[in-house]
C-alpha cells in the first residue's frame, strides 16, 4: 500500500477532530475524501502532509513508518485552497522552488520545469507573475510546483473551491489526465459530491471526524450502508418498510425483490431507499411498471438545465415513516422528490398544484440595439422625459412650491441650481471649520521685534504675507 493510516486520532482543546481513523490507499490510485465542512478531512490532509501532529496512531507511507518524520523528508506535495504560490516570483521561479530548496542542478530544473508547464498547459507563461495569470492558471502552476521533485504522494485540499463552474469541470480533466499519466497516488479532499464522482476511482465518506464509507462511487450512491450516506451522496427518499420473502412492503404497497430481502433484527424493520431517479410520474396507475405509491400533488418544481426536478405530496402511509426528504412537523402528508428528463417534461408538463402546464410561457427582454440595459430602462429613455417624471434627486422633504413638509416633485431645482447650493453649503463648512480650528492652532513662538503681531494660524500666515500686514485679531 502507498498510504496507510492506522487508528488515527486528533483532538483540539478536547474535541475530537478525527477519531480512529484507518485508511489503505494502493499505488497510483485517485482516491477521494468527502464530507460536510468541519468533517475532518483538511486535518486528514495535513497529518499525511506532516503539517499536523497526531495525538494517537501512525501514518505509513510505502511501508515507511513517517509519523515522526518532518514535511519536507516524507516526499509528499500539497496543493493547498489557496495555492499559496509566492507573489514575488515567476512562475518559472515558483515551480522550480521545490528543487532549488534540494540543490539540483540549473540545467535539470529548467529541463524539469519545461516538462511541467507543457505538461499543464503553461508553455510560454514562464515570465509571468502570479497576479498576471487567472485563477485556473494559478491551480495549474499551485500543481506543476507540487509535482516539480516527482513526489510519492499528492494531497490536493479543494483546489478548486474558489473557481467557476466552466474552469472547475476544465481543470477536474487536466488534474485526472495528469494524475494518470505520473501514475502518482492521490488524495483529493472536497465538499463537491459531482467532482468526487468524476474524479475517484475509490470514494471516502467522513462526517464528525469518522470514516464512515469507503468504495467505489456507484456502490456507495447506489447501495449505502449507512443513513448518512444515503441522504448526504444526491438527493434520497429514505423510508421505513417491513421485510418479507418476496420483498420490502411499504404500509399497504408491496415491492418485489429478487432473492428476497434479509433483515439483521428480529423486528424486520428495514429502511428503504430509492433516488429521484427511480421515480415514475404517470397519468393513470397502468402505466406504471412498479406498484404506485398515490396520487400525488406537484408541491414545487425546479428548471436545473437537462433535468426537470419534482417535489411530490403524498397522501401518508399507515404506519410508514419518512426520514428523507422531511415534511413539515405536524403535516398529514408525505413528501417524495422526483427527477424527470425535458422531453418527458414536455411531453407531460406539470406545474405546482398538479393541474397542466400552459405551453411556453418564459419571455426574455433583450436590449434594443445600440442601447445598454440601465437602472429605469435603456439610455435613450431616460433623457427624454419630462423634469417631472424624472426619479427625486433626493428624499429630503421640500417645501418650496408645496405642502409644508412633503417632498413636491413638481417643484424640484434644477441641476444647475441643485450644484450651485452644494457649492454654498461647501464654503459655509469650509469658514466653520476654519473659525473652529483658530483658537487651537495659536502660536507660542515670540517675536524679536515686540511690535510685530504673529499669525495665528497658517492660513493668516499666508494672508500677511501677501498684503504685507498683520493679520486681523481673531474675533474671540
Amino acid at each position: 500500500m502507498s498510504i496507510n493510516l492506522q487508528q488515527v486520532f486528533k483532538n483540539y482543546h478536547g474535541h475530537a477532530v478525527v477519531h480512529d481513523l484507518s485508511l489503505e490507499v494502493s499505488d497510483g490510485e485517485f482516491f477521494v475524501l468527502l464530507g460536510p465542512s468541519g468533517s475532518g478531512k483538511s486535518t486528514v490532509l495535513r497529518m499525511i502532509a506532516g503539517l499536523v501532529e497526531l495525538d494517537a496512531g501512525r501514518i505509513l507511507l510505502r511501508g515507511v513508518d513517517v509519523t515522526e518524520r518532518p514535511p519536507q523528508k516524507r516526499g509528499v506535495g500539497f496543493v493547498f485552497q489557496s495555492y499559496a504560490l509566492f507573489r514575488h516570483m515567476t512562475v518559472a521561479d515558483n515551480v522550480e522552488f521545490a528543487l532549488r530548496i534540494r540543490r539540483i542542478g540549473t540545467a535539470a530544473r529548467r529541463r524539469r520545469r519545461m516538462e511541467l508547464l507543457e505538461l499543464v498547459g503553461l508553455t510560454g507563461l514562464e515570465k509571468r507573475y502570479p497576479h498576471q495569470l487567472s485563477g485556473g492558471q494559478q491551480q495549474r502552476v499551485a500543481l506543476a510546483r507540487a509535482l516539480a521533485h516527482e513526489p510519492q504522494v499528492l494531497l490536493l485540499d479543494e483546489p478548486f473551491g474558489a473557481l467557476d463552474a466552466k474552469i472547475r469541470t476544465e481543470l477536474r480533466r487536466s488534474v485526472k489526465r495528469i494524475q494518470r499519466e505520473l501514475g502518482v497516488t492521490t488524495i483529493f479532499v472536497t465538499h463537491d459530491q459531482e467532482e468526487a464522482f468524476e474524479l475517484a476511482d475509490r470514494l471516502g465518506v467522513m462526517n464528525y471526524g469518522h470514516l464512515l464509507e469507503t468504495g467505489p462511487p456507484h456502490e456507495l450512491y447506489l447501495r449505502p450502508q449507512t443513513e448518512f450516506v444515503a441522504t448526504f451522496l444526491g438527493r434520497a427518499n429514505l423510508m421505513v418498510g417491513d421485510c418479507h420473502r418476496r420483498g420490502v412492503r411499504i404500509g399497504p404497497i408491496e415491492i418485489p425483490f429478487e432473492g428476497g430481502v434479509h433483515a439483521d433484527t428480529e423486528e424486520r424493520r428495514v429502511q428503504v431507499l430509492f433516488r429521484p431517479e427511480d421515480v415514475a410520474v404517470k397519468q393513470t396507475a397502468d402505466a406504471l411498471r412498479w406498484p404506485s405509491l398515490g396520487e400525488a400533488t406537484v408541491e414545487d418544481s425546479e428548471f436545473s438545465g437537462s433535468i426537470e426536478r419534482l417535489r411530490l405530496r403524498l397522501p401518508q402511509l399507515a404506519g410508514v415513516r419518512t426520514i428523507a426528504p422531511q415534511a413539515p412537523y405536524g403535516a398529514d402528508y408525505a413528501v417524495v422528490d422526483a427527477i424527470r428528463s425535458q422531453n418527458q417534461a414536455r411531453n407531460y408538463p406539470l406545474r405546482p398544484g398538479g393541474s397542466r402546464r400552459r405551453g411556453n410561457q418564459a419571455c426574455t427582454r433583450v436590449a434594443p440595439s445600440g442601447h445598454a440595459l440601465r437602472r429605469g430602462g435603456p439610455r435613450g429613455e431616460r433623457r427624454g422625459r419630462p423634469r417631472h417624471c424624472r426619479p427625486p434627486l433626493s428624499t429630503r422633504a421640500r417645501t418650496r412650491g408645496g405642502t409644508p413638509g412633503r417632498r413636491d416633485d413638481h417643484c424640484r431645482p434644477s441641476t444647475r441650481e441643485s450644484a450651485r447650493c452644494g457649492q454654498r453649503r461647501n464654503r459655509r463648512r469650509s469658514r466653520t471649520a476654519r473659525a473652529r480650528a483658530r483658537p487651537h492652532s495659536r502660536s507660542t513662538v515670540r517675536s524679536a521685534d515686540p511690535h510685530e503681531a504673529l499669525p495665528r494660524c497658517r492660513g493668516d500666515a499666508r494672508v500677511a504675507r501677501r498684503r504685507g500686514s498683520a493679520p486681523r485679531p481673531s474675533r474671540r
